[in-house]
């Protein structure tokens, strides 16, 4: 995971997991991406056993480092945020070397490496908004001409990073396009703009293909597009719609036959429109408004497969 030291503890799913953990009994390590090495055919970790305690102050105890070989451990959670760079795409190598000896590692390694967290919804066409994958301005800007008003994203961020809205009369099109294709290098895509956004962009959570039946929908700051509660959105639990349910019974079975026991769904208004899987957040949220136990269920469906 990211440093233990720079979380918010309150809000924090990884924190909520080694909570859930730690209270099943399991000992914990702790470690950054970092501290991961290959030694021949074997990847190795510079850990340290880690105690977690449920406030605001003091939330966690760190034991003395030790090196040990990462497929010694039932089961790594790989909890590294965004963005999906070469490093990311690197350590989930390391990781599966540890997979092939027999470690769980959640989420698969392969499939964090083939799910894109914004391409990935190309798979799920019937439950998509229209939208465009291009580097050149020519496609993006007849994108907008079609659809009037879009948003606009790079394809390895989070946290509502450079996400644009874009309508036709915009004087900052040019400038916009030219930013994230970075001058027709990289990848971006667009989206038809939703304008049920205004009612939230709904977290749906997902644990080994079934599904948290509440979501958090995250409502935009007054003046903002991005509901993003890492850009001031206020979240909000909801319980879900008959659309919302018919999504993740569409998404549900491919994440399971993908390895990805946790999951989490971004939907606008009818429309799925990412599938987090790096580092999908909201547990804590949804706990508190519900009285639920993500984590533990997680927790659950991760015994199950240590015990397959």
């Amino acid at each position: 995971m990211d440093p233990i030291e720079s979380i918010k503890p309150y809000k924090d799913s990884s924190f909520a997991i080694l909570l859930a953990a730690q209270t099943r009994g399991w000992q914990l390590h702790y470690m950054q991406q970092k501290d991961l090495f290959l030694q021949d055919d074997r990847c190795y970790a510079r850990c340290r056993t880690i105690e977690v305690t449920d406030n605001t102050t003091d939330w966690f105890t760190l034991g003395e480092e030790q090196t040990i070989p990462l497929d010694q451990l039932s089961a790594v959670f790989m909890r590294k945020d965004p963005p999906f760079n070469m490093e990311y795409i690197y350590t989930t190598y390391l990781l599966e070397l540890a997979e092939q000896r027999g470690t769980l590692i959640v989420n698969k390694p392969r499939s964090l490496r083939d799910a894109n967290e914004k391409l990935f919804t190309t798979q799920f066409p019937q439950c998509c908004t229209p939208m465009l994958v291009s580097r050149h301005a020519q496609d993006l800007r007849k994108f907008l001409q079609q659809h009037g008003d879009i948003i606009l994203k790079p394809l390895d961020g989070m946290g509502g990073a450079s996400i644009f809205r874009l309508r036709k009369d915009d004087p900052n099109i040019s400038v916009i396009i030219e930013t994230l294709t970075n001058y027709g290098q990289s990848y971006t895509m667009a989206q038809r703009f939703i304008p049920e956004i205004k009612d939230g962009d709904k977290r749906i959570l997902m644990v080994d293909g079934e599904v948290i039946p509440y979501a958090l929908a995250r409502i935009p700051a007054k003046g903002e597009t991005r509901g993003n509660l890492a850009v001031g959105g206020r979240g909000e639990g909801v319980p879900l719609s008959e659309r919302d349910l018919w999504i993740t019974k569409q998404v549900g079975p491919r994440l399971r036959e993908m390895g990805i026991l946790f999951a989490g769904l971004d939907v606008i208004g009818d429309y799925l429109t990412e599938i987090n899987i790096t580092s999908p957040t909201c547990i804590r949220e949804l706990d508190s408004q519900f009285g639920l136990n993500i984590a533990d269920q997680l927790m659950a469906a991760v015994e199950q497969h240590v015990a397959q």
